[in-house]
């Protein structure tokens, strides 16, 4: 192997146990970046094996993975989810630069090095990885998941690395603890009062409106019309709202549920456009309960275009395993108003139709969602009358708009497919 060749490997493993499933293995070769994933002979033979990811088939043998672009991932889908999003990129990035200013020779970062950068706690879903030395990577008290009450310390640090005049202290302490449910907005794992994990997310000092309330009352809007999101607050750190929202990928008890986001179900690449069809189509393959997460997602997709939800890629939705080789729709995350866009949605509907543009073309697809016409409209009416009280819940203490803030989200809310649904 030559110089130029890096080669660097994991053991892939399971659950809080650490159950071994298979083994990583990530080669750069110049400019290529390449993965084998093969399972682990052992796994193969567990009753309760199943697929870790769709472009994964439990079968021995190894299973090749080159990124077709620079945005894409060269790690199997599933384990593309655990990577670090745009935020801890940029934090791993900074931290980089910072060690490589002191140790020009250091070698350049790779794919795996940024997915072996976030921490094992609080990792998105089952998947952890272990290194040679039989530890899993990024673990230990350098990695450690902060507790809520150090809040304003993280927003601190956030908030250096935002302004860029970050510390090498803000860096070290803000290693590992981005997350994959996200984008750029600056964020961190944090473990609730309960001791459960969750994600604060932080104001933004590009912000013209506060999007972190816009946030949380849009996910408590979708709980006030039953569309199971994820649980939301507004913690309050020196006068600053910050969103502290329930992670979903564990259970009561700290145990690690299996994650695939809708990306990863189709296996698709980030530059295509992709339909709700066939999340749906995927849905009745692989759903515990098809009707039901057919119809949450359906409905799901009506709350988005009345509230102008039009951040809607394919990584932000999910599906969480059920076990015996069924999957169940994850509770909503990352739904936003956008009072500033054209209501069109980023994923379409259905490769015939494109984007979602209209309350109209919604009722034209719902029978691909197994929903009549006159009970998608009933559906649709249901959702309106939350969505209509829209001011009474962004200026309660939950939210906590001020009068002065609602014309900043009004045009997201209020548009005549509302008036529409409501008729």
């Amino acid at each position: 192997m030559s110089k130029s060749v890096r080669r660097q490997e994991a053991q892939v493993c399971l659950g809080q146990a650490g159950l071994p499933a298979g083994q990583l293995t990530f080669v750069r070769d110049g400019r290529r970046e390449y993965s084998a994933f093969a399972y682990d002979a052992a796994w193969l033979g567990r009753r309760e094996a199943f697929e870790l990811s769709p472009d994964l088939p439990l079968q021995s043998g190894h299973v090749m993975r080159r990124a077709p672009s620079d945005a894409d991932s060269p790690f199997p889908f599933a384990l593309a989810d655990t990577e670090p999003d745009a935020w801890g990129r940029r934090v791993i990035n900074r931290a980089y630069s910072r060690r490589r200013q002191s140790n020009p020779s250091l070698e350049q970062l790779t794919r795996f090095d940024y997915l072996a950068a976030v921490d094992d706690f609080s990792r998105v879903g089952a998947i952890r990885l272990r290194g040679a030395t039989g530890d899993f990577l990024s673990s230990g008290t350098a990695f450690r998941t902060p507790p809520l009450v150090e809040l304003d310390r993280v927003y601190g640090s956030t908030r250096a690395v935002e302004q860029g005049n970050e510390t090498d202290a803000d860096l070290a302490y803000l290693q590992g603890k981005a997350t994959s449910l996200g984008g750029l907005r600056p964020k961190s794992t944090v473990i609730a009062e309960d001791g459960r994990l969750a994600i604060g997310k932080f104001p933004s000092i590009a912000d013209a409106r506060s999007v972190v309330r816009g946030e949380v009352l849009a996910l408590e809007l979708m709980k006030r019309a039953k569309l199971f999101p994820a649980e939301a607050r507004i913690v309050p750190v020196d006068g600053t709202p910050v969103a502290v929202i329930r992670r979903f990928d564990r259970t009561a008890d700290g145990a690690r549920i299996h994650y695939l986001s809708g990306g990863s179900l189709l296996l698709a690449r980030r530059d295509e456009d992709r339909a709700y069809t066939e999340i749906a189509d995927a849905l009745r393959r692989i759903s515990a309960d098809p009707n039901e997460d057919l119809k949450l997602l359906w409905r799901r997709l009506v709350f988005n275009h009345l509230i102008t939800n039009v951040d809607d890629h394919l990584w932000n939705i999910g599906v969480l395993y059920a076990g015996d080789g069924r999957w169940r729709l994850a509770p909503a995350f990352d739904v936003n108003p956008f009072p500033d866009r054209q209501r069109e949605s980023k994923t379409w509907l259905s490769e015939e139709t494109g984007p979602i543009t209209s309350l109209e073309q919604l009722f034209k697809g719902a029978s691909h969602f197994g929903i009549q016409r006159q009970d998608a409209e009933q559906f649709a009416a249901e959702i309106a009358h939350a969505t209509a009280g829209w001011k009474e819940t962004a200026l309660s203490s939950a939210v906590g708009l001020t009068e002065r803030e609602l014309k900043d989200f009004q045009s997201a809310f209020e548009h005549p497919d509302v008036e529409k649904a409501l008729a």
